[in-house]
């Protein structure tokens, strides 16, 4: 008998996967006992992961800096002076060698980030030809590169792109104070040009933006119903970079941040929650409490686009402790033909 029929909540019975959370559902998971919640989340991890793989991801930035978007978190705006020196695109042969390090280190998946508000078409045809370098060697791929068109996301699936990272950010409620330059319905618009190019999507936000836990309610339970879950949810504890607007938010407490963790694991069971950026000021026992709560993918590496990461000697010390290992993937060898 499984745990998942043993457990005395009815939602773990049967398929709990749902696309109709209510706000006030989700607020009350947040709001359960901590050790009622993180055993609910754990106990559907089970349901639909191993608990002791992670799966590893490594981070690039193919172009640095000079975004016209204002998002008050983000060191690479052209709006704030963070001592930032934007630079052009990379060259495809370059990427390719930081992939082919990143898989030796025992990275499954590659991801390509670029700080545009949307790409150009002729720089698009870069970044596919970067997408098939990487896919051939046999990793799943990702690239962030802001909005997207509907056309431009089936060029990026006939290169053979994996995954598209677009992040929420945060609530809708809260994010007019966080961004103005582009909407929430921008970006739920690129999120549906990529699902209906056939991409899977990777999509989460940041905590520590000066929300509520109201906001991270609201946010869980935009994610939570889409029409389709994310594949991949990246929750990230912002990394705070003098000259930014945020530059001195408050704290995110490290248990509310693991709550977060656990809401996103009950409501999205058979989506990856990727432990992501903030890492490196969190202590093993934190993030030891987000493997339990349910995170199971991480960034590795040292540094994430232009804020830096834990080292890997700390990240393999870490996994050895606690008995991890290494998600293999597998990737067809003809998707990008």
């Amino acid at each position: 008998m499984s745990i998942a029929a043993t457990a005395p909540h009815a939602a773990l019975a049967g398929n709990p996967i749902r696309n109709d959370w209510t706000q006030g559902e989700v607020e009350a998971l947040f709001n359960l006992p901590f050790m009622d919640l993180l055993y609910r989340a754990q106990t559907l991890h089970r349901q639909f992961f191993d608990p002791n793989e992670v799966q590893i991801s490594t981070l690039l930035s193919i172009k640095t800096g000079g975004c016209p978007e204002d998002c008050n978190y983000c060191p690479q705006s052209a709006q704030f002076d963070t001592g930032l020196k934007a630079s052009k695109l990379m060259q495809v042969e370059k990427v390719l060698a930081e992939a082919r390090a990143a898989k030796e280190q025992g990275a499954s998946r590659f991801c390509m980030g670029a700080a545009w508000r949307s790409p150009k078409d002729q720089d698009l045809d870069t970044v596919c030809a970067m997408v098939e370098g990487v896919k051939a060697m046999g990793m799943e791929t990702c690239v962030t590169l802001g909005m997207l068109r509907p056309d431009q996301a089936l060029k990026l699936k006939d290169a053979g792109l994996d995954y598209y990272n677009h992040n929420l950010d945060t609530s809708p409620e809260h994010y007019g104070n966080i961004i103005t330059t582009r909407t929430y319905q921008d970006r739920l618009d690129t999120l549906d040009a990529v699902r209906s190019a056939g991409i899977n999507v990777c999509c989460g936000g940041i905590m520590g933006l000066g929300e509520g836990r109201e906001d991270r309610a609201s946010l869980i339970r935009t994610l939570a119903t889409l029409p389709q879950h994310p594949d991949s949810v990246p929750i990230n504890l912002l990394v705070k970079v003098e000259g930014t607007p945020l530059d001195q938010a408050d704290q995110v407490d490290p248990i509310e941040f693991v709550r977060t963790i656990a809401v996103a694991r009950i409501t999205m069971p058979a989506s990856v929650v990727r432990l992501s950026a903030g890492r490196e000021d969190m202590s093993d026992e934190m993030q030891a409490l987000c493997f339990a709560a349910g995170a199971n993918s991480i960034f590795y590496g040292e540094r994430l686009l232009t804020t830096p990461n834990p080292a890997q000697a700390r990240d393999a010390k870490l996994f050895q402790k606690l008995g991890l290992r290494s998600m293999q993937v597998e990737v067809e060898a003809d998707a990008c033909e």
